[in-house]
């Protein structure tokens, strides 16, 4: 009885670690972030995005992050963003299969580089079919799913030495 709790415990500890790591968390640009001066498109060369993966774009407030359309990337027009964002923190998940374009708002600074294309596809719980929907995002000025990776496998930390302790008591 006392090694099948056990068992299960690890099994529960186990489940907890590896299904929050199934989504990608990639921080734009890495340590240099959404900035000017950066090649995004080299950046992007060998990730692969994924829907339900996350972007984090860090910088000064003073810029925006902008999801656009193809032809305002390719042409750097700003004014038209389906959505935007200037917290400094901009947290977007990635919730459709399809190339998704970003840009800085601010004039001038997606011809100097502040834009990002991303060719997301579909994760392998999706059932073979692309959706050619916007992304939805959601802007926050946190990580939450690295929040709730860490509280679950801190609440499986406890309820396994919980077990331990009573299964030690037992002898």
């Amino acid at each position: 009885m006392a090694s099948l709790s056990v068992g299960v415990a690890c099994v529960l500890l186990v489940l907890c670690m590896v299904v929050p790591s199934l989504a990608a968390v990639y921080t734009v640009g890495d340590t240099s972030g959404w900035t000017t001066g950066i090649d995004y498109s080299t950046w992007t060369q060998g990730k692969t995005f994924k829907v339900g993966d996350t972007l984090v774009f860090k910088y000064p407030t003073f810029h925006t992050v902008d999801e656009v359309s193809s032809s305002d990337y390719s042409t750097c027009t700003v004014g038209n963003a389906i959505r935007s964002d200037n917290s400094g923190s901009t947290t977007v998940t990635l919730k459709a299969a399809g190339t998704h374009y970003f840009i800085c708002g601010v004039v001038g600074h997606c011809g100097n580089g502040m834009k990002l294309a991303v060719k997301v596809e579909s994760s392998s719980s999706t059932t073979g079919t692309t959706t050619t929907t916007n992304p939805d995002f959601s802007y926050s000025s946190s990580n939450r799913s690295s929040f709730a990776a860490y509280f679950i496998t801190c609440v499986a930390l406890i309820v396994i030495l919980v077990i331990n302790v009573s299964l030690w008591q037992e002898f």
